[in-house]
């Protein structure tokens, strides 16, 4: 049995409290697999617009303020903050939440020209909470570019102050294309002093870079994206720096929270159905089918495609593999999509929608209580992404009895098993996704016994976050005996 250890996560979000993507699942869940194993976790995360609203209305969440005269310390001095503390839903690991209502009292998470700022001064608070808290953590655990001023802070200013000296960190890459990049300016609100290094341009500090380069260790969201950020094409320009400290960086697949996705439970299905009672995904397929206004068959595939309408997701190839689709090319199908984004994407949809409105859905918003049934309910699963460091969609696809057809990059070539439990193509063109889907409609079509067993195969899969987090277990562990000197 490994030493048990005091583990503080800092993050931009956290699931349910915050969430826009993978980075709030992460957040939120594998601090509850930690736990789980005995270890102390502690996370923090900025008090948004939405979290102060709940805690002064319905307070949903049973959050506190603690009543401390609290003053976060900046290069321009110290500035007053508020404080909630709270626990993450199903668990007893504490969260807290720093509050200030100029910088964190917006609608939305990120998208301000001060982010920068708004970032650092969460970082330099979630700092500052440890000598209040009277609480040491072994590692801290900082999780992209919003997390990194922390991280940079302590392998610099920090080892100066016994307080934080000896901490090992480690710094988790959700997205590398997102970076952080602004003015030098900001190393005197955090009080920093550090020569530029070769990732940043004239007078800029790229915070992901940043944390790439303070960073005990380094580690991304899958193996096979870990190895294609080292690489120019993926490396979004850091990849020089990811192949000069190529020893310190890992790959560790992210987790599905099986709390939160769970076909035998999930209020939101029709019908809750496991792997031995496959035919009970009928009454799902239905509803949805009803709910999305297509024709009720129980013999057309039907094709769904839950995501963020983002360039990254592989829509440029999609708007032509769904004209065939609707066209009948591979026989009659369905096709339904939820999701929100970039406008030409959700232009696309809505004039697909709109021209097949007999077989194609476009549910152009977000809801939460649509996505299960979508997963429960749709036969097929497209994920054509252009590249994904893990993806979530997949995992939820297979554990939910939805066959994923997906591009071999990041996340899905790690957990996509090719005619064992989903259909993967890789060169990245309209000809190779519209011939993996092709021949997964055929399958669904003539082969209904390899189709069940594509189904149970990806349902038993164990992508549970307690084998994830044994592996971030040996990641703190290195990280620990590397700031020892070990």
């Amino acid at each position: 049995m490994a030493d048990l250890l005091k583990i503080l996560f800092l993050g931009a979000e956290a699931a349910p409290f915050a969430k826009t993507g993978g980075l709030g699942d992460v957040v939120g869940a594998l601090p509850k697999a930690l736990h789980a194993m005995g270890h102390d976790v502690r996370i923090v995360i900025p008090a948004y617009q939405a979290i102060e609203a709940s805690f002064h209305g319905d307070n949903k969440w049973n959050l506190q303020a603690l009543p401390w005269d609290w003053r976060v310390p900046t290069g321009g001095g110290l500035l007053p903050a508020g404080l909630l503390e709270g626990r993450v839903p199903g668990s007893e690991v504490p969260i807290y939440f720093v509050a200030e209502q100029n910088l964190f009292g917006r609608p939305e998470i990120y998208g301000y020209a001060d982010d920068a700022y708004r970032f650092s001064f969460f970082c330099r608070g979630a700092l500052d909470l440890i000598p209040a808290l009277g609480w040491k953590p072994d590692v801290i655990h900082a999780h992209d570019w919003h997390a990194a001023p922390a991280l940079m802070w302590l392998a610099t200013t920090g080892q100066w102050d016994d307080r934080y000296r000896g901490i090992a960190s480690l710094f988790t890459i959700h997205n590398i294309a997102h970076q952080g990049t602004v003015s030098r300016a900001i190393l005197n609100y955090l009080s920093v002093s550090v020569p530029p290094i070769l990732e940043e341009g004239p007078g800029a500090v790229n915070f992901m870079a940043r944390g790439i380069h303070h960073a005990t260790l380094i580690n991304t969201v899958s193996p096979t994206y870990a190895r294609e950020i080292m690489a120019p094409d993926g490396g979004a320009g850091l990849d020089g720096l990811l192949r000069y400290r190529h020893y310190d960086v890992h790959g560790i697949l992210n987790g599905l929270d099986y709390q939160t996705w769970n076909p035998t439970a999930d209020k939101h299905l029709a019908q809750t159905f496991d792997a031995d009672h496959l035919d009970d995904r009928l009454t799902n397929k239905r509803a949805l089918q009803e709910r999305a206004g297509l024709t009720v068959r129980d013999d057309v595939p039907l094709v769904a495609m839950v995501s963020r309408l983002d360039w990254q997701k592989g829509l440029d190839i999609m708007g032509h593999v769904l004209h065939l689709l609707m066209n009948n090319y591979a026989g009659e199908a369905q096709f339904v999509v939820l999701g929100t984004g970039a406008k030409e994407h959700e232009d696309m949809f809505a004039h697909l929608a709109g021209y097949h409105k007999d077989k194609m859905a476009a549910f152009l918003t977000f809801a939460a209580d649509l996505a299960p049934l979508i997963y429960g309910g749709a036969d097929i699963f497209l994920m054509p992404s252009r590249f994904e460091p893990c993806g979530l969609g997949q995992l939820i696809a297979m554990h939910y009895g939805c066959v994923p057809v997906v591009r071999a990059t990041g996340g899905l070539a790690d957990t996509v098993r090719e005619g064992l439990t989903g259909f993967v193509f890789h060169e990245y063109s309209v000809e190779a996704f519209w011939r993996a889907l092709e021949q997964t409609i055929y399958i669904y079509k003539v082969d209904k016994e390899s189709w069940r067993a594509l189904q149970q195969n990806g349902m038993k899969t164990d992508f549970s976050w307690e084998s994830s987090a044994y592996g971030y277990q040996q990641l703190y562990e290195w990280a620990m005996a590397r700031a020892r000197g070990g």
